[in-house]
Order: C-alpha cells, then sequence, then structure tokens
C-alpha cells in the first residue's frame, strides 16, 4: 500500500521541489505524490480519494492561497479542517510564508498541526530530515513560528481563536453584519467579543479600520 501525500501549493517548481526532498526520505512504503496548486483542485481530490476508498496519509498545506468560495474553502484552515475530518490520521503539515502573530495562533489553536514551517526557516537540507521526524510521529515548529507565540503572549491578549478570526475577517473587510456566515457564533455575541477587542486596543473608541490600524501596528495582523 502507497504512503499518500497531498501537496497544495500554487507554484509547481515548490511542489516539484517537495516531492524531491521527499523522495530521499527512507520510507516503509512507496510514496505517492498528489499535486494540487489551488484549493478547488485539491477539495476535488480529497473527496476522489474519498470515493475510491484511499486515505491521504500527509499533507503539505499553503494556508494563503485563493479562496474557494463554491464549498466555504474560505482558507487554507478550512481545507486543512475538512482533511482532519475525512482523514483522522492524517498528518497535517503547514508551509506558509504568513507570520503574522494572530493568523499564526489561528492555525495552531485551529488545525493544532503536526507541523508548522514558515517557509524562510526551511533549508533543502534540513526538509527530509524534519519530514522524516514527523512521518514517525514527532510535532514540529519552525523557528519563526515559535517566536510568534512568544510575542503574542508578551503582549498578554485576553483572545481566543473566535476573536482572533473575528479580527482577522474584519481586516480582509467582512461587514460585521456577515461574520456569522464565517463563525459559527450569534450576531449578538459576535458583537460583545468585538467590543472587547476595541476595549483592549481602542479603549473601546474607534471604526473598524482604526482597529485594523491598530492591529498591524502592534504586529498581530
Amino acid at each position: 500500500m502507497n504512503y499518500e501525500i497531498l501537496i497544495v501549493d500554487d507554484l509547481p517548481i515548490i511542489v516539484d521541489g517537495y516531492i524531491n526532498l521527499i523522495s530521499a526520505t527512507n520510507f516503509q512504503r512507496k510514496p505517492n505524490f498528489i499535486k494540487s496548486y489551488n484549493f478547488e483542485d485539491a477539495y476535488n481530490k480529497i473527496f476522489l480519494n474519498i470515493k475510491i476508498q484511499v486515505n491521504i496519509n500527509v499533507v503539505l498545506l499553503d494556508t494563503s492561497l485563493p479562496s474557494y468560495k463554491e464549498f466555504n474553502i474560505n482558507d487554507g484552515v478550512d481545507l486543512a479542517l475538512l482533511i482532519r475530518e475525512k482523514f483522522a490520521d492524517c498528518k497535517i503539515i503547514i508551509i506558509t510564508l504568513q507570520n503574522e502573530l494572530l493568523t499564526v495562533d489561528r492555525i495552531i489553536k485551529k488545525i493544532k498541526p503536526e507541523a508548522f514551517f514558515c517557509k524562510n526557516d526551511i533549508t533543502s537540507e534540513s526538509f527530509p530530515f524534519i519530514f522524516k521526524k514527523i512521518i514517525d510521529g514527532n510535532i514540529y515548529q519552525s523557528k519563526t513560528i515559535i517566536e510568534s507565540q512568544k510575542e503574542l503572549f508578551k503582549k498578554n491578549i485576553n483572545w481566543d481563536v473566535y476573536d482572533n478570526e473575528i479580527l482577522i475577517l474584519i481586516s480582509r473587510g467582512v461587514k460585521t453584519t456577515n461574520l456569522p456566515a464565517y463563525i459559527p457564533l450569534s450576531m449578538s455575541a459576535i458583537e460583545k467579543r468585538k467590543a472587547n477587542i476595541k476595549d483592549q486596543l481602542l479603549e473601546g473608541k474607534g471604526s473598524d479600520n482604526d482597529l485594523v490600524s491598530k492591529a498591524k501596528k502592534m504586529g498581530l495582523l
């Protein structure tokens, strides 16, 4: 039985690079690579594997690709959560250039990936060794990801993952009235959380633009 590895990145040269590096790793089973360059194609290949009853064992995922709105894949977090639901034993490896404090925290809290890299932290020499550790059952976070979590802790912000999502979605231009379509909370609950965010960042005063601007100045977004 093959070891099924799904790689999702919009740059074919990056996908091929991962394949070359992984192919140099010692496997007990032969790896079979599934390439996807966007979330729509990845979504379709996930369900194709379900249909033919083939488990996906590992996913390498860039979370920052364009959304696939038709099936509510707004970002890589949504795709990773789908993978968690459909393939319970799949190891999820997040490899991204995104290192904003709240984005990193959201990915860790929602996905709990087996590995989380900033692309700038890995080299062709280090990647095969780390990949082998991950498939052997270890958890890994790269230097930038660890530093991001430490920096967020220093800011002493008393938020959970929903608060993070509210601010991230507002920064993407989603209006407050539309937030319940993205977050499983009532409008009143969202408004209370948003008020708490404004209290902490703006002492309760200011517009959504002011809120986003302050969050960016603090390095949260």
